[in-house]
């Protein structure tokens, strides 16, 4: 994908790479000022409550999905998979 196909598609609203992780980086920002009040062990919970939330209104009244099971297992899969590539990363070790 070229500037220009990249630069369309974020106009109609898709999610490159780069946008991804800009618009993840705004939520990892909001986890940080609300850490100052909220202890993370408290807050990363209510995260993933929002994340569960938020995927399953995606499911249910954007996707459509018919068959919740495959949806919550596909979900689980993902999120597997992101939080061993985020536990593997060495540069999360400084971030503290």
């Amino acid at each position: 994908m070229n500037r220009k196909q990249r630069r369309a598609g974020r106009a109609e609203g898709e999610l490159d790479t780069t946008a991804f992780v800009k618009v993840a980086d705004k939520f990892i920002d909001l986890a940080n000022r609300e850490n100052r009040k909220i202890p993370a062990t408290q807050l990363h919970m209510a995260f993933a409550y929002a994340s569960a939330r938020y995927s399953a209104f995606v499911a249910k009244h954007i996707l459509n999905v018919e068959n919740h099971e495959e949806f919550v297992e596909h979900m689980i899969k993902e999120y597997s998979d992101m939080l061993r590539q985020h536990l593997a990363d060495d540069a999360l070790d400084s971030s503290v």
